[in-house]
């Protein structure tokens, strides 16, 4: 186990699918100290603004002296714009920055990783959607909207 995975250890869903990078639901302000101790640089949060949290969003993050990008996904398929604008982060991201990818549970931020993992990363669709559901993915919706804009993009 990971360093940056230990320091989000009771996370919901917590994971590492890549080096560098942990994902799950949402981190308190320990785990963002923890996460901070462990050499991660930015939280990348899509939750909405107006979603109850335990901590002062984006306050919290950044006297943690983490980066803070939120680009928001709600429980339902969204605009295409939102996963460039991910996987844009993610990609930037990759072998220089740790991050960690959060939603409320895992749900959400598991949909959403699926089109960096099939475009960016080389998964298979199977590899990426069975990834996505250990990360916590449980919603239809959101897998079907993901894959088809992996579609869209590799049209």
């Amino acid at each position: 186990m990971s360093q940056l995975l230990d320091a989000i250890a009771g996370v919901p869903n917590a994971a590492e699918p890549l080096p560098g990078l942990v994902m799950g639901g949402q981190p308190t302000a320990a785990h963002l100290a923890r996460l901070k101790q462990a050499g991660c640089e930015i939280v990348l949060d899509i939750r909405d603004p107006m979603e109850p949290r335990p901590i002062r969003v984006p306050d919290d993050v950044r006297a943690a002296g983490l980066e803070y990008v939120n680009i928001p996904v709600g429980h339902s398929r969204g605009p295409d714009e939102t996963l460039d604008g991910i996987r844009a982060v993610l990609a930037a991201a990759a072998g220089k920055k740790k991050v960690m990818f959060h939603c409320a549970s895992g749900n959400r931020s598991a949909a959403a990783i699926i089109p960096y993992l099939i475009l960016e990363q080389g998964f298979t669709q199977e590899d990426a959607v069975d990834t996505a559901m250990r990360l916590g993915l449980r919603s239809a919706e959101l897998m079907e909207w993901a894959l088809e804009y992996v579609q869209k993009k590799k049209a």
